[in-house]
């Protein structure tokens, strides 16, 4: 599918478009590096330029496989494709740039992918400079408002580089959101016949009792998972468990002692019952989300859709070498916790920390420390769920006056949109 405004590298956009070519064309390039988070990020951001924004979008992945557990109705044997109104390139390896190379309005390098050497020629060729934008991960912590739109100058080329940082707080780049989220929640909320199709759909069965406690748990591999299953068999009251089969499975496979735990399994133990879910494409996840009491997510993308759902959750974040995700855990904390009273916002700390696996929690009201000094490496006890579970009322309405704080710091797509149309000339 041709991009009607994007030139030929060998060509010369003229300065004064024509009205037929007056909409922006937008390439982003994405690299999976590890589970979905990437290619989640930038499909998410492809789709909402395209359709809120009328945006002519152009999206390199260099991994069709993971891209298709998002978006199922992605083509394998396609180099290239029009998905939901954004065409989707394979990128083949790293300096391939598409069959015809073609230069977009605007380039959003996702994650520090790098562009491949002849497409960053071709751009400085072009006479009407791309705006050029490294999408970054998101952080909560204070000096991503600093670094937000900073520019970089390229060494060799006439190009000017923008980086782009997610954030939770003012100044930064927001996170994404649709501009129906809230109105598809608040339907799914006032409607029963919509919660019953969809717990249907998703366990075979009806939705749960009231005096249940339904959660959802989307984590990577933990070990404090197993104590944590075993609290709840014993807890006093039910326990609905929600699993999209993933790289938790195993684990819940070996507490009910079964031979595996995916889409359509189900056990029980004292309290607790656990349904497997199958894995869903990324729409659909917010349903579950809002099916949910309490979420467990993990790295970027479920983390920010769970802020959206307005519902408790426990973020599991990416781990990286050297504990250097903990600040950014600490950083979450404190803008999540602010408003806490002190004993809640000391146990969500807790429990988030010891589900991460840290010897100390850090921030958030803790006594063990101030964010940016050393980690104990020490042993952590496993998360308390007593602890926690006994503050869900003040974390619900937490996580609804938390929605509202940061839908007012805008959202990704629609801040990126804003400074892109300052910067093009």
């Amino acid at each position: 599918m041709p991009h009607s405004k994007r030139p030929a590298a060998t060509s010369k956009r003229d300065a004064a478009p024509s009205p037929a070519e007056s909409r922006i064309a937008c390439d982003i390039f994405c690299a999976v590096i590890d589970n979905f988070g990437d290619i989640g990020v930038c499909w998410r951001l492809a789709r909402q330029l395209a359709h809120e924004h009328g945006w002519e979008v152009r999206l390199f992945v260099d991994d069709l496989h993971a891209f298709q557990r998002l978006c199922p109705a992605l083509e394998l044997e396609r180099a290239t494709q029009s998905v939901e109104g954004v065409v989707v390139e394979h990128w083949h390896e790293p300096e391939h740039a598409g069959e015809t190379l073609q230069i977009a309005d605007v380039v959003i390098e996702a994650f520090a992918c790098e562009l491949p050497g002849v497409y960053l020629s071709a751009m400085a060729q072009r006479e009407r400079t791309p705006v050029w934008l490294n999408l970054e991960y998101l952080s909560a912590e204070d000096w991503v408002a600093d670094f937000h739109l900073r520019p970089s100058p390229h060494p060799r080329y006439p190009l000017l580089k923008h980086f782009f940082f997610p954030g939770l707080g003012p100044g930064t780049g927001g996170v994404l959101k649709e501009r129906d989220l809230d109105a598809a929640r608040a339907a799914f909320e006032r409607s029963a016949d919509a919660r019953t199709a969809w717990w249907q759909s998703a366990t075979g069965g009806p939705p749960p009792g009231p005096d249940a406690t339904v959660i959802s748990l989307f984590a990577y591999e933990n070990p404090a998972v197993d104590a944590l299953l075993e609290q709840w068999r014993d807890s006093p009251t039910p326990i609905v468990l929600l699993v999209p089969q993933g790289r938790i499975s195993g684990a819940l496979a070996r507490f009910f002692g079964v031979p595996s735990f995916d889409a359509r399994a189900f056990a029980e133990r004292g309290s607790l019952r656990a349904h497997g879910l199958a894995f869903t494409e990324q729409r659909d996840y917010d349903a579950l989300l809002w099916a949910s009491d309490l979420n467990f997510v993990r790295g970027e993308d479920s983390f920010v859709r769970a802020q959206w759902a307005a519902r408790p959750f426990v973020w599991q974040i990416y781990p990286q070498a050297d504990d250097a995700h903990l600040p950014k855990l600490d950083a979450a904390l404190e803008h999540y916790t602010r408003t806490l009273a002190e004993a809640p916002r000391k146990a969500l700390a807790r429990f988030w920390h010891a589900w991460n696996g840290n010897g100390a929690q850090t921030t958030a009201g803790s006594p063990d420390g101030a964010p940016g000094q050393p980690h104990d490496a020490s042993p952590r006890p496993a998360p308390d769920w007593r602890d926690f579970a006994q503050y869900l009322p003040a974390f619900r309405t937490r996580a609804r006056a938390w929605a509202d704080e940061l839908a007012r710091v805008g959202d990704l797509g629609g801040n990126l949109a804003e400074f892109a149309k300052t910067q093009l000339k």
